[in-house]
């Protein structure tokens, strides 16, 4: 699986993306051998399972030049990094709470020269900033998550949606959004995807 199947989805990204994008594999090989950040099955399978899957976001939210957007519990960049590739004239700040997968984020948006991306070794309720949108990859329960990015919003909305958070998830997801409490929209990536890997997965949207 290498980076072609990103032209597959997204026929208008430039030959410099194309260079970005296909860097990935040999730089996260790389780091990965050094501090797991990926699962050792899924290495094989990172432009389906990671890169993709991160630009799930990007079919349902187009990011503006301009936009914020802040990365909660990022691990080894995603979907921060590759939504930064995919929308370079957005800023992006990547947090995670452990600090030797930031230092993952940041030797690899280093070495792809990403200028709109900056990654923090920060815990999301320190972060003091606010931001257009939030985004995150299944890092805890839809309910224990928004109290972290509470209240760390802009007031206005310029995008096709309001401001708010957009939540990778995957599976049965009808319990965990009950709990939460939250009015969501539910993006289904199957509708965009055609790989079996995307069949229960699926952007959540919540507004600010």
């Amino acid at each position: 699986m290498t980076s072609d199947i990103l032209l597959k989805y997204f026929p208008d990204i430039t030959a410099q993306q194309q260079e970005q994008f296909g860097r990935l594999q040999e730089l996260y090989t790389f780091w990965n051998n050094q501090i797991n950040v990926i699962s050792r099955k899924d290495i094989d399978l990172l432009y389906e399972r990671h890169v993709l899957h991160s630009l799930g976001i990007a079919k349902v939210m187009p990011f503006l030049p301009g936009e914020t957007v802040l990365d909660v519990g990022t691990g080894g960049g995603f979907p921060g990094i590759p939504l930064a590739i995919m929308f370079p004239q957005t800023q992006f700040h990547l947090v995670d709470s452990i600090g030797k997968k930031v230092k993952v984020v940041t030797e690899v948006a280093q070495a792809l020269g990403l200028q709109n991306l900056r990654a923090s070794h920060s815990r999301a309720e320190d972060i003091r900033e606010k931001f257009d949108f939030v985004v995150s990859r299944a890092v805890t329960q839809l309910k224990d998550f928004y109290p972290w990015v509470k209240g760390k919003f802009n007031k206005q909305s310029k995008n096709k949606l309001a401001n708010g958070i957009l939540y990778l998830k995957g599976g049965d997801l009808t319990q965990e959004i009950a709990d939460a409490g939250l009015a969501v929209q539910q993006f289904y990536l199957k509708d965009y995807f055609d790989e079996d890997f995307f069949e229960t997965k699926q952007v959540i949207y919540v507004k600010a």
